[in-house]
């Protein structure tokens, strides 16, 4: 087994994947050396349209990494909160570091450094690139599929699903801090974002409420619709965000103090 340790002054990557770029490195992102993240790796500013010739890992490859290395946070999280810090206008954020936040802050052990490797390419130069993608007003967000029968059991996980999303996303935005300076518009989607959570905690209610009862077929029905009504409005808000911090940090402009009240 071997531990990988994060060397944050050896991997310039503040502006990695952020501001219209993408993260990309031509060599192996973990080492032999001991130290951890390869030193020589300087993550290269590429045009966020460009094309990569190597096809990234899928959904699929993604989420049996993250299950096989025990990530405590779950794939439709994993993705909010990579685009969120995506989105920061924090200037500090490193795309590594986000990553090993995943873990609590520190990476899982590896049998060995090509299993670090695919770990950390799959969610690197994978999901972190396509999620930049998101920075163009023409490449809309779209939260995780939840194809489901009406029952309570599956409305309580579109909940939990929808709300964790919208929490992950806050929480990289936020750089895990308590405030944010964010633009006008990101600081009104947030908001609202915040009022979501609050709806779907509505929801919560109503599944506990009606716990043990004979399931109502046709109120679980009309309740996920608006749950799809209110997944929509999430979407395009966390979209609205990432544009508005996107355009901010191209343009130097300042950001309206905002605390994350409802995260706890």
């Amino acid at each position: 087994m071997i531990a990988v340790k994060l060397n944050p002054k050896a991997v310039p990557e503040s502006t990695a994947g952020r501001g219209r770029y993408r993260f990309r490195c031509r060599l192996p992102l973990v080492d032999g050396s001991g130290t951890g993240i390869n030193p020589q790796i300087h993550p290269l500013q590429e045009s966020m349209m460009g094309q990569s010739k190597v096809k990234p890992p899928g959904e699929r490859v993604i989420r049996a990494l993250l299950d096989k290395y025990a990530c405590p946070v779950p794939y439709h999280e994993v993705r909010t909160r990579l685009l969120g810090s995506i989105a920061c206008p924090a200037l500090d954020v490193m795309p590594m570091t986000v990553i090993a936040g995943l873990w609590g802050g520190t990476l899982p052990e590896f049998e060995s450094l090509d299993d670090a490797n695919a770990v950390l390419g799959a969610l690197a130069m994978g999901l972190w690139n396509e999620l930049a993608d998101h920075q163009d007003p023409r490449k809309p967000f779209r939260a995780v599929r939840i194809p489901l029968e009406p029952t309570s059991i599956n409305l309580g996980n579109m909940r939990m699903v929808r709300v964790q999303e919208i929490e992950g996303f806050v929480d990289g935005l936020f750089n895990g801090e308590e405030e944010a300076g964010l633009p006008e518009r990101a600081h009104e989607a947030v908001t609202h974002l915040g009022e979501i959570r609050a709806m779907m905690g509505a929801v919560a209610d109503l599944i506990e409420r009606t716990q043990g009862e004979p399931e109502d077929r046709a109120q679980i029905k009309e309740t996920i619709k608006h749950l799809r009504v209110m997944t929509e409005i999430m979407e395009t808000e966390i979209h609205a965000a990432v544009l508005s911090c996107t355009a901010a940090r191209v343009q130097g402009l300042p950001g309206l103090a905002m605390p994350w009240e409802t995260r706890h």
